[in-house]
């Protein structure tokens, strides 16, 4: 995961999440708080509501991206960037500026009169703006967006969410924004829970991550909660998000947001980043489950990704119940598969890969309902599992029928 330079501020795995707060210079947005037409009035909300607080990027937009809005122009945006210019000249706190926009034109006037970097919502739908960032080495976010200028992060499913974040390339200082929200009527709540219980395959593109999830439906309809009353759960999100590897958060909360997203850079598990002899770097990849080594295979170029990934993720189940035929029958499709099973009672054999291991107490789980046992392996070595209990004299229809859904719950 490589470390990208927004204006002097790192942003990657080796430091803190950053917090980027919002600035809206457009009447139509509808967080009403954050809204300014007058410079003034919006340097002092920069300055009191967002850098005071622990804002480490300000993200100022210019119009609403609400689909019930007609679009902007280009020519509409650069009319009220006057306002954001003023007021980032008037704001006395120390921050990276943002322009959110999606129009290369806007991003050039912008970044050539004091904002630092860009947040286009349009994930490149406009091929030049790649190289108006390049060419001022800016830091870019990039939302996920179908390649059209009217439709920011219109896309529904993950794996085309994945795909869309590589529209046009990337430069060498892209944030990767799989683009959470209501942004089409076909996008549902369900498509946002779903990508963000895979956030940690966009870590497969090898830039930092940026997530947009403050109050957002998909958060308030688990809870059941209004807008006003979504604070929390956005929060007990920001922890999960940077838990699973999100690198900035973008919020109209952020003294409440910082703090969960600390919580959630805290107790994420330590990973090994380092440079061995000869300049070798290495790097533990945060990876728990096949489709999210397949994202780096698919970096890496590696030839059938698909296959190579279901032996990057281990699995582990516990089965009870267990016969004494069983633990021979799984005993014997472990030597087959490349699985381990650990029985909970005393024995000879070896704890070693094929092998029934004995608990290291010595201690018995068995009793009246059987015998406890666990099994863990690869996906591949799991899946196969069915196939290689073929003693169904010794084995019994309820282990048959546990191994055929550990089998399902691997694919």
């Amino acid at each position: 995961m490589r470390t990208v330079d927004a204006a002097g501020l790192p942003i990657g795995d080796e430091h803190p999440p950053r917090i980027m707060g919002v600035l809206n210079v457009s009447k139509e947005s509808p967080y009403d708080p954050s809204v300014f037409d007058d410079p003034g009035e919006a340097a002092a909300y920069v300055d009191e509501e967002l850098i005071d607080q622990g804002a480490d990027i300000v993200d100022v937009g210019l119009e609403s991206a609400n689909k019930r809005f007609e679009v902007l122009s280009a020519e509409g945006e650069l009319e009220r960037l006057e306002t954001a210019i003023q007021t980032i000249e008037s704001v006395s706190g120390e921050a990276v500026f943002s322009i959110e926009t999606r129009y290369h034109e806007v991003a050039e006037e912008a970044l050539d009169r004091g904002f630092d970097m860009v947040n286009d919502i349009c994930g490149f739908a406009d091929p030049e703006m790649p190289r108006v960032c390049a060419e001022r080495d800016v830091a870019v976010a990039k939302m996920a967006s179908p390649p059209d200028l009217t439709r920011p992060g219109a896309i529904e499913d993950v794996d085309d969410i994945y795909d869309a974040l590589s529209l046009n390339g990337f430069t060498d200082k892209t944030l990767v924004d799989p683009a959470f929200g209501g942004w089409s009527e076909d996008k549902t709540l369900a498509d946002d829970r779903e990508t963000f219980r895979r956030l940690r395959e966009f870590r497969g593109l090898g830039y930092p991550i940026l997530v947009s999830i403050n109050r957002k439906n998909f958060l308030r309809e688990v809870a059941g909660r209004s807008t006003e009353e979504a604070l929390p759960v956005s929060l007990a999100a920001t922890s999960m998000a940077v838990e699973r590897g999100a690198h900035v958060i973008r919020t109209h909360d952020v003294a409440e947001t910082r703090d969960a997203a600390l919580i959630g850079h805290e107790f994420a598990r330590s990973r090994v980043r380092e440079r061995g002899a000869g300049d070798v770097a290495v790097e533990e990849l945060d990876v728990t489950a096949p489709a999210e080594a397949r994202r780096h295979l698919d970096r890496l170029g590696a030839a059938d990704a698909a296959d190579a990934a279901r032996d990057a993720a281990t699995g582990v189940f516990e089965l009870g119940g267990l016969s004494d035929g069983d633990i021979g029958a799984l005993s014997t499709a472990a030597a087959r598969s490349g699985a381990t099973v650990v029985v909970g009672d005393g024995g000879d054999v070896q704890a070693a890969r094929g092998d029934v291991a004995p608990r290291s107490d010595g201690g018995s789980d068995s009793g009246p309902d059987g015998r406890s046992a666990l099994l863990f392996g690869t996906p591949r070595a799991l899946a196969g599992f069915p196939d290689r209990v073929d003693d169904r004299s010794e084995a019994s229809d309820g282990l048959a029928a546990a191994l055929d859904t550990i089998a399902e719950a691997v694919e």
